[in-house]
């Protein structure tokens, strides 16, 4: 009659045939417990720092919001009605696009070449990646004053080189037809380090056994691109393209201090809308209308992206 509990706790059944409780499902618990704990952190303080600003922003672009006046009138769409009469916003528009138009493209060709250069090169390339990426990390006022400073037009390298050329000497930043291209080509060598790192990155995720068999069934290189380097490359340019549409449609600092005696000038041919929004939100003091300003950027922002991942992401089979 006493086998009958050993037996019973032998076969981990005890009282009831119900086994005794697991540690492991306990354990899982716990840790599943933990890492949402971990992960409500962040999301919380994303939510303070994004979702909040953002809301408060849509809020405030419905009233006629002035620091200045006393009372706040709600105006509904009026703020919004405004910009479509706003001569300025749309001069700050077509600069932005034309930053985008001009500086995405510029930066993603020439990161692309010089990473397809490096990665062919074994001698001194950390020495080089680390030269390449030494603009992206350099301040962007200091970058803007040096650039400043290039293209002077009494005392800058550049126009002095341009004189022993017998050129005559160009107002670069102070033309209203050369001072955006040059701010875009001071946005495009600063971030071209970034997107050198990134296609190199990309280049060597993609398998060296695929340009052998290339190589075996007699492509070139120039096939071997267009076949194998390009269609992998996918997913870091469409991750070039999307972050840096967001970095130049949000574009301010560079444009600030480049130019920092006229701001947007010279006429406003450098005026972004950021740039735009900050002049009419600390300069007029008008914040309901730099709200609605800051609403239609948010949501040209997030169209040209989603856009752009649901048209530029492929799925290649090799």
């Amino acid at each position: 009659m006493k086998a009958a509990p050993r037996l019973s706790a032998a076969l981990g059944t005890g009282t009831g045939g119900r086994p005794p409780p697991r540690r492991g499902g306990s354990m899982r618990r716990h840790q599943t417990r933990t890492a949402y704990t971990f992960l409500l952190i962040p999301l919380v303080f994303f939510l303070i720092v994004r979702f909040l600003p953002t809301f408060s922003a849509l809020r405030l672009s419905l009233f006629d919001w002035n620091i200045l006046k006393d009372q706040q009138p709600f105006v509904g769409t009026e703020n919004y009605q405004r910009l479509f009469a706003d001569e300025k916003f749309g001069q700050a528009l077509r600069n932005t696009a034309l930053y985008t138009v001009i500086g995405v493209p510029a930066q993603i060709a020439l990161g692309l070449i010089v990473a397809l250069m490096l990665n062919k090169i074994r001698a001194l390339r950390g020495l080089f990646r680390a030269l390449y990426f030494a603009p992206y990390v350099t301040p962007i006022v200091a970058a803007a004053w040096v650039w400043q400073w290039l293209f002077s037009p009494q005392f800058g390298p550049v126009n002095t080189f341009l004189i022993w050329l017998h050129i005559t000497p160009q107002n670069f930043l102070n033309s209203p037809s050369q001072a955006l291209a040059t701010t875009a080509a001071l946005v495009v060598w600063q971030n071209l380090g970034f997107q050198i790192v990134l296609f190199l990155a990309g280049l060597s995720a993609i398998p060296r056994s695929y340009y052998e068999a290339a190589e075996i069934d007699g492509a070139n290189g120039s096939q071997a691109f267009w076949k194998i380097t390009l269609p992998l490359l996918n997913p870091t340019i469409v991750f070039s393209v999307v972050t840096g549409t967001i970095s130049y449609l949000q574009l301010f600092t560079q444009v600030v201090n480049l130019n920092f005696t006229d701001q947007g000038g010279p006429l406003g041919s450098t005026t972004t809308v950021a740039l735009y929004i900050y002049q009419i939100a600390f300069g007029r003091y008008q914040m309901g209308y730099a709200s609605a300003i800051t609403v239609v950027l948010f949501v040209i922002i997030l169209a040209i992206t989603l856009f752009q991942l649901r048209f530029l992401t492929r799925r290649y089979d090799i």
